[in-house]
């Protein structure tokens, strides 16, 4: 029972940053159980960890992951969303959309052996990217949204990226419009489907 806890515990929290301690409390197990069981998690590719990007030059950036239940279905019936109707309208719609979408662009890499150059950013200010792909000694940023009609706005963070003296190729926001649009100059629309 305990350990159906913890999974429950960490299913609710795909897409978030990591807090062993409110996890190991909400589960009732002690951290180290915690960190134990979740490192079987990872080892059996049931969940994901997503690295924080940082450099030594700045302190101001979380260094804590991200967690991310590999298996969106899974990861639903643990949070007892019973129909894809219920879920789409409740809470944890957004979460299991970025989930889906994650597991989908790491798959990319995985199948072809690669390993996947994900890191996410977010700083002290709470100004957060939810994926930066490094390639080529650029980041790629991407924001993954649960709307059919983003804006400029979404791709907002972006811009911290030249702040902070990242080199930045172009962006993208993954949401459910039906097509791929311009933003800006250098940030797009990318539907879902495309994935």
């Amino acid at each position: 029972m305990s350990f159906l806890r913890f999974l429950r515990a960490a299913a609710a929290r795909t897409g978030q940053l990591l807090n062993l301690s409110e996890l190991a409390r909400d589960a009732d197990i002690a951290v180290g159980t915690a960190k134990s069981w979740l490192s079987t998690l990872q080892a059996s590719g049931v969940a994901y960890l997503l690295e924080p990007y940082h450099t030594n030059v700045t302190k101001r950036l979380v260094k804590t992951p991200k967690l991310y239940f590999l298996d969106t279905g899974l990861c639903a019936y643990l949070t007892e969303w019973s129909s894809p109707e219920t879920l789409a309208a409740g809470a944890m719609a957004g979460a299991i959309l970025e989930t889906w979408v994650m597991v989908e662009l790491l798959k990319g890499y995985w199948h072809n052996g690669r390993q996947a150059p994900f890191y996410y950013y977010r700083d002290k200010d709470r100004t957060e990217i939810d994926l930066l792909i490094f390639q080529n000694g650029a980041a790629y940023p991407l924001e993954i949204k649960k709307t059919a009609s983003p804006g400029r706005d979404d791709a907002r963070h972006f811009r911290i990226l030249k702040k902070r003296k990242i080199p930045v190729g172009p962006g993208g926001v993954i949401c459910l419009a039906e097509q791929s649009l311009p933003l800006t100059p250098t940030v797009q629309s990318i539907p879902v489907a495309a994935l």
